[in-house]
Parts: structure tokens; C-alpha cells; sequence
């Protein structure tokens, strides 16, 4: 079976390129549809407390037969549990759904600046860390400010900052300033939303090039540009396909049309809400 390749965090551990995010999947739907995600080759699985599946993934896990040295688990805390000290509770309750002793990588899910609790959010992740519960940390939704004052007031480096990426709008500043800073970049909503992306003329063509679906080329273009990426899909058919997208090699060609497709210059690009401004609970 073919396996993720894995890109190396700057604090020395790994994660697998290639990975399965389970966003808008109820808890029911979650242990099956993760299972299938095992089944077809994922060992990357990316949920959050909000997402209300944390227990779902938990039963996938338990019931896969795979040790927890196969698989790579990603959870994130909520913008409500923001503070030391209720980011370690908040912890605590994340694992007990996960049934983990220990977690490959905690988020802080959204920066929320007017909340401005971040920083002392950080300092429990590194505690987490320091603990040996959480092998990484890093960020979710943050901004190129704000993961450069976690820097300046804590001296520790995120590991990865998960943001909304994709064709559309491919966040090239970020991933430069990222990369400057030892810190990977993952996308999330890596297929853009309503079909619109993979409909687009030039994603069809390369398709039909390379025998390929639209979101295998996508998904070619993520790994190729470095990215962690996690696409969702609760179609066992569709998972398996979007593991095997790792089979397709994107020719320079390839990578540039789709590079072209990016609409930030045009402001229409983004499909969620932005970080540097968006305060939710």
C-alpha cells in the first residue's frame, strides 16, 4: 500500500504530508467514515473539539488495530477555551474523547484578537508539551502578526499554522513567511467549497492529462507545493481517491497553470472568514 510522505517539523518530529480532516462530520458518521479513511491508507487524521467528532475518531482508533506510533492525531482547541488554564482542561477533555495518552499535534484553532488571550493560550501548549502530553504545537488561522509575537513573547516556534488554502487562494505571503520561520503550512478547505474549483477549465485539463479526478490534481499541487493538506470526504469512494492523488506527479506545466488561478490579488479568493479580524465563539 502506498504511504503519505512526511515533512519534518522544526521541533524534529514528523507528520504525514497527506492526511484526512473530518470538519462537518457528525460523531456517528465520523467512526465510520475514519475507519474507511485507515482502510484506504490514511494514518493522518485532523479533528477539533468543535466539530463535536473528537469521540467518533476516538472509537475509529480504538477499533482499528493500528498502535498510536502508526498514526499521527491532530486536535484544536476552541476560541471559548482560550487561557492557560482553561486551554489545559480544555486538553484534558479532548483526550479522554480521543481515548490518547498522548497527541501528535494541538492547535490553537483561531487566533481571535480582539480575545487577545492567545499568547497565555500558547504558553499551556507549551506546557502540554514540556509534559510530554502533546509531542507538537502549533496554530491554526493565524496571521504572519500574529505568530510572530508568539515568537517574540514566548521564544517558542509553532510547529505548522493550519489556514484555508487552496487554488483560489493559495496564500503565498503566509507560506513564504511560514517557511522563513522553520514553520509548515497545512491547508485546510484544500478543494476550495461548492464544486466551483474543481469545475475550473484548467483543473478539468490537467485532469484529462494525467487519467486523474479534479481533486486528485488539486491534492497534487498541494503536496507538490509543500503543503500539509487534509482533504474531507465522507464517500468511501472519494477517499480512496484523494490517498491515491499521492500517484500523481504534476509537471512544471501543471504547476504553474494552476498557480495562475490565484484570485487574492482580486480580493474573491477567500471563502472564510479572516483571521486577522474574525471573533467568534
Amino acid at each position: 500500500m502506498t504511504s503519505s510522505p512526511t515533512l519534518t517539523f522544526n521541533d524534529g518530529n514528523t507528520i504525514p504530508q497527506l492526511g484526512y480532516g473530518v470538519w462537518q462530520v457528525e460523531d456517528d458518521v465520523a467512526e465510520k467514515v475514519v475507519f474507511q479513511a485507515f482502510q484506504a491508507g490514511f494514518r493522518h487524521i485532523d479533528t477539533a473539539k468543535i466539530y463535536g467528532n473528537e469521540s467518533g475518531v476516538g472509537r475509529a482508533i480504538a477499533s482499528s488495530g493500528l498502535s498510536p506510533e502508526e498514526l499521527f492525531i491532530t486536535t484544536k482547541l476552541w476560541n471559548s477555551d482560550q487561557g492557560f488554564e482553561s486551554t489545559l482542561t480544555a486538553f484534558e477533555e479532548s483526550m479522554e474523547r480521543l481515548g490518547l495518552e498522548t497527541l501528535d499535534l494541538y492547535l490553537i484553532h483561531w487566533l481571535q484578537p480582539k480575545q487577545d488571550k492567545y499568547v497565555d493560550t500558547w504558553k499551556a501548549l507549551v506546557e502540554l508539551q514540556k509534559r510530554g502530553r502533546v509531542k507538537s504545537i502549533g496554530v491554526s488561522n493565524f496571521t504572519a502578526e500574529g505568530v510572530q509575537r508568539l515568537i517574540d513573547e514566548t521564544g517558542v516556534v509553532p510547529a505548522i499554522n493550519q489556514v484555508e488554502l487552496h487554488p483560489f487562494f493559495n496564500q503565498a505571503e503566509l507560506r513564504e513567511f511560514n517557511k522563513s520561520k522553520g514553520i509548515l503550512t497545512q491547508a485546510w478547505s484544500p478543494l476550495g467549497q461548492g464544486g466551483e474549483l474543481l469545475g475550473d477549465g484548467t483543473i478539468t485539463a490537467i485532469a484529462d492529462k494525467h487519467g486523474a479526478t479534479p481533486a486528485q490534481v488539486v491534492i497534487a499541487w498541494h503536496l507538490a507545493i509543500g503543503n500539509v493538506v487534509i482533504p474531507k470526504s465522507v464517500t468511501e469512494s472519494r477517499i480512496r481517491e484523494n490517498f491515491e492523488a499521492l500517484n500523481i506527479t504534476l509537471d512544471a506545466t501543471d504547476l504553474e497553470a494552476v498557480n495562475g488561478l490565484d484570485r487574492t490579488a482580486a480580493g474573491t479568493g477567500r471563502i472564510g472568514p479572516d483571521p486577522a479580524v474574525s471573533d467568534f465563539a
